[in-house]
């Protein structure tokens, strides 16, 4: 049997850059991925490499505090209070990129410059306040810096905007575009609907503003369990 050469393992260097590249996929396409349970497991890889042992738990110390993390169902249990099942895993993946973007390893397709952020978090609260689509958001304020769920209308997306420095929260578009109860044709729309939209570091129900749309579409009956 011939033994093969050795080959030389790769670097600390190119072990990080390897991670930081597959997680901003993964973050990209969560469900592709593996959901929510492969981001944690890449994030974990990428805190061990960087030597931060309390990385993780000071990540759920921080989602508690801030109300993602009330429930045994963890970030999942607030938001299906809120979205329709379908938009489940691009919002929990939203709430990993803004972890990965604190940490340096988000890699957004366009960076939004501070005067356009500040721009953007000063109106999207009333813009809002009324139905909008896919296409509003990227007319109104251009191509994503980062978005979550693929190009196809017919799935539920996130858009998330972003600029380069950390201390600038993410500022993301929740959009859905499902079915109705027992309806023969799916997906309701063209063009998926904005939910709602979540800004700023604080806590989830504060960040978080729905659409006329999003409050038609929030679950009803469906709270957190207790543990």
């Amino acid at each position: 049997m011939t033994v093969p050469p050795l080959v030389p393992l790769a670097t600390a260097e190119e072990i990080h850059a390897h991670l930081v590249d597959e997680l901003n996929s993964a973050l990209r396409r969560p469900q592709m991925y593996g959901g929510e349970l492969a981001l944690q497991i890449q994030i974990t890889h990428l805190l061990f490499v960087e030597r931060q042992p309390d990385g993780l738990r000071l990540m759920r110390q921080d989602w508690h505090a801030r109300g993602f993390g009330d429930c045994a169902l963890g970030i999942k249990g607030p938001l299906r209070d809120v979205f329709p099942q379908e938009a489940h895993s691009d919002e929990i993946a939203s709430v990993y990129a803004e972890f990965a973007h604190v940490h340096g390893w988000l890699r957004p397709d366009r960076a939004l410059t501070a005067d356009a952020h500040k721009a953007l978090t000063d109106s999207v609260r009333a813009w809002a306040a009324a139905d909008r689509t896919w296409a509003d958001i990227t007319q109104e304020f251009g191509a994503p810096s980062v978005l979550i769920g693929g190009i196809n209308p017919r799935y539920p997306k996130t858009l998330c905007y972003l600029t380069d420095d950390p201390r600038h929260p993410i500022v993301s578009f929740h959009l859905w575009n499902g079915s109705e109860p027992d309806a023969e044709t799916w997906p309701v729309y063209e063009q998926p609907k904005l939910l709602a939209v979540r800004s700023g570091g604080g806590s989830f129900h504060a960040s978080l503003t729905l659409t006329p749309e999003g409050e038609r579409r929030r679950p009803v009956d469906d709270s957190c369990p207790a543990p």
